[in-house]
């Protein structure tokens, strides 16, 4: 009959798919999984992730959002939140337990708050001694600068522009004020890391964290005109690396992951470094903690996955974070070889080798709305 060497073909056909591991008999199900997140999506967005992540038959959905949003808005519709800090997961976290709700919080990686910019005016702020610059071994121009916080914050006090300190003397004018641009405070996680370290540092004498209402309100009336705000979270660093950065946004805040990977792909691309981004690593530092927090059971186990996972771990120090070992440390040297591997310069800062005490979430939250005119958060009574 002659559908009998039709279904002979088919037959071989699957045998032959079978044997090189292209279908799985019996055929297991892939299982999409929706998350919430900013930043951290560059991880779940890479190809190499999503092919690794396939072999455990999980693909994920992300809905791109400031990571306060992420902590401000409905959560029920998601099966996990990735915010890029941990006062935005206190939130989610606090207010899911107040509601006897799923919650499991995993921190696979962090990476640091930096500002980047380009080397005229990082050149420019050291020759004004707000900048240091720090050479690596192999490279004769500097990509990491220590930046001396307190200093940097009076020129922006002070209303100094680019053209006032030398900038021309790199062959570049710019007549426009010193600011660093941010993303909306009332959405981004690093907008507010960034917030609570002026907060810290602006007076440069030792200041503490407000630690009442009436401080925290008081510190957010006297750095709120050192805040610059208006780009959205997403477009930051996407302006940076464009074209038009340098004339939009000289410097902005990063974080030290997001430069390390473009760093990395500009190398693979043009067989150098980008010799105009640079980074500037702020005194006083934040190194921010990204928290996976699972929603229900089937979130639970993708956080497991890129906590534990070899392969996972390993891509995501591929992509720049700086990964943690199970006692919560960053383990190990494993992003400095491969970054040495890639010939691209080790940043000679560490990114926790000082760090700054973050307000309670309370406090915080109250600058933040005084600064951005949002709401404040509701922070669960009982929470830090």
């Amino acid at each position: 009959m002659a559908f009998l060497p039709l279904l002979a073909v088919v037959l071989t056909g699957t045998a032959a798919l079978a044997v090189s591991g292209n279908i799985l008999l019996p055929a297991e199900r892939i299982i999409t999984l929706e998350g919430k997140m900013a930043s951290k999506r560059d991880f779940f967005e890479d190809e190499e992730v999503q092919r690794l992540l396939l072999k455990h038959h999980i693909r994920v959905h992300i809905t791109s959002s400031g990571s306060r949003e992420v902590a401000v808005r409905e959560t029920d519709s998601y099966d996990f939140v990735f915010p890029s800090g941990q006062p935005a997961g206190d939130l989610i976290t606090g207010e899911r337990a107040a509601d006897n709700q799923y919650a499991k919080v995993y921190r696979p990686f962090v990476s640091p708050i930096v500002l980047a910019t380009y080397r005229e005016y990082a050149d420019t702020l050291a020759d004004a001694g707000i900048a240091k610059p720090q050479r690596g071994p192999g490279t004769d121009e500097p990509y990491y600068y220590a930046l001396d916080m307190p200093k940097f914050l009076r020129h922006i006090h002070d209303k100094r522009r680019w053209n006032d300190i030398g900038i021309r003397r790199h062959k570049l004018t710019n007549a426009n004020r010193i600011v660093v641009q941010t993303p909306d405070v009332c959405g981004s996680n690093s907008a507010g890391t960034y917030l609570a370290l002026v907060a810290f540092t602006w007076r440069g004498d030792g200041d503490e964290v407000p630690d009442s209402d009436r401080e925290a309100d008081e510190r957010a009336r006297a750095i709120r005109h050192l805040m610059e705000q208006g780009l959205p979270a997403a477009d930051v660093f996407r302006t940076y690396i464009s074209p038009e950065g340098k004339n939009i946004a000289p410097v902005v805040v990063a974080y030290e992951h997001q430069y390390l990977a473009y760093q990395v792909r500009y190398r693979a691309d043009a067989k150098k470094l980008d010799p105009q981004r640079v980074l500037l690593y702020p005194s006083g530092q934040f190194v921010t903690q990204p928290q996976f927090i699972a929603l229900n059971k089937d979130g639970d186990r993708l956080g497991e996955l890129i906590t534990n996972d070899p392969r996972l771990r390993r891509r995501a120090m591929e992509l720049g974070f700086r990964i943690l070992d199970p006692s919560g440390q960053v383990a190990g040297d494993q992003l400095s070889a491969f970054l040495q591997d890639h010939e691209i310069p080790v940043p000679a800062l560490s990114g926790d080798a000082t760090r700054s005490a973050m307000p309670r979430l309370r406090y915080l939250e109250r600058m933040i709305s005084n600064i951005g005119g949002c709401p404040a958060a509701d922070v669960v009574p009982g929470r830090p």
